[in-house]
């Protein structure tokens, strides 16, 4: 496998909310979005999700407990079966690790 530089990775999506794939390994996926406002409400049932904001600031509204507001550098592993809302400022730019 080729290296792979995350900031051409990002510089090359053209939609919002639309995950690419740019690696995997182990039977999992590392996916980059990017992302302003909301998303809307969802879960995954049956997986964990690795989120990790590359740029920009995300919100996960969760219907549970209290927001958690991720920052450029800060992770946060979303539970499965977690209601929760992606919101994101202008421009965000984040990575999610999850089963392939």
């Amino acid at each position: 496998m080729d290296k792979i530089n995350i900031n051409e990775e990002f510089v090359s999506l053209n939609e919002e909310w639309a995950p690419k794939i740019i690696a995997e390994s182990n039977g999992q996926s590392v996916r980059i979005l990017k992302g302003t406002g909301e998303l809307g409400w969802h879960k995954h049932e049956d997986e964990e999700k690795i989120i990790i904001v590359f740029k920009g600031q995300l919100t996960l509204r969760l219907k549970s407990s209290s927001d958690i507001i991720l920052e450029q550098g800060e992770i946060y592993v979303m539970p499965k079966g977690v209601d929760h809302c992606p919101v994101a400022q202008a421009d965000t730019h984040f990575i999610m690790i999850e089963p392939s």
